[in-house]
């Protein structure tokens, strides 16, 4: 509790050092100026121990003579002013407990969105391995089909190949085969025409000689004729 002030009592200022003649308003005036400016109550501490160990020592005691009316003053500037360093700190705890909800806020979403994130990724990246893998089915089986229709084209160029190549051996047998009868006809045919010429040569050989015979006759006769 705060001790009554009593008139013409030194106060002390804002940095510790005591003012003289300062009536109770002008006290009051100093506490509200104290409590809007704020004071560092640290040293204000410091300066109530600077206090106790400036004074004078009592020879071999262990005692010190204090200024009460100083070592009071000072009490009571510490007093007044702990309430407003003890709402600053409440308000520096509250901005800090504000500030760190936030930040556990933002890193919940963070995480959040993280988490979000990694799982669109990993289905992103399981329907590209689903992708991937009916891609690779299709590939092979279009290979496959690719090779049994090769397989398939080559073997109907095999059997387009030998039907041709018996349909040739074919059209040369008949062809060969007409050619020989051809040949064989032409043959035939030649040897009847040389045959009917050899006949008729035989013919006119034989009407030749007959006629030489007559006149070889008819020549002897007017010989033997002329002779008689």
């Amino acid at each position: 509790m705060l001790r009554q002030q009593e008139p013409n009592r030194i106060e002390p200022d804002s940095t510790g050092r005591s003012t003289e003649n300062e009536s109770p308003q002008n006290t009051a005036a100093f506490g509200d100026e104290t409590r809007t400016a704020g004071v560092d109550i640290q040293r204000e501490l410091n300066r109530l121990e600077e206090i106790v160990l400036d004074s004078p020592r009592i020879p071999m005691t262990r005692r010190t003579l204090v200024d009460e009316e100083q070592l009071l003053d000072q009490l009571d500037l510490v007093r007044l002013n702990l309430p407003i360093a003890f709402g600053e700190a409440e308000t520096v705890i509250r901005h800090k407990d504000e500030l760190l909800q936030e930040a556990q806020l933002y890193a919940q979403e963070v995480i959040e969105a993280a988490e979000q994130r990694a799982a669109e990724l990993l289905n992103d990246m399981g329907l590209l391995q689903q992708a991937k893998i009916e891609a690779d089915q299709l590939r092979q089986q279009v290979l496959l089909d690719c090779e049994a229709i090769q397989q398939a084209t080559l073997a109907e160029v095999e059997q387009i190949r030998y039907q041709a190549q018996e349909e040739l051996e074919e059209m040369r047998a008949r062809a060969m085969a007409e050619c020989e009868e051809i040949q064989n006809g032409a043959d035939d045919y030649a040897d009847q025409v040389l045959d009917n010429i050899e006949h008729k040569l035989s013919d006119m050989l034989r009407v030749i000689r007959n006629g030489r015979d007559q006149l070889d006759s008819v020549s002897a006769s007017h010989i033997h004729h002329n002779n008689g």
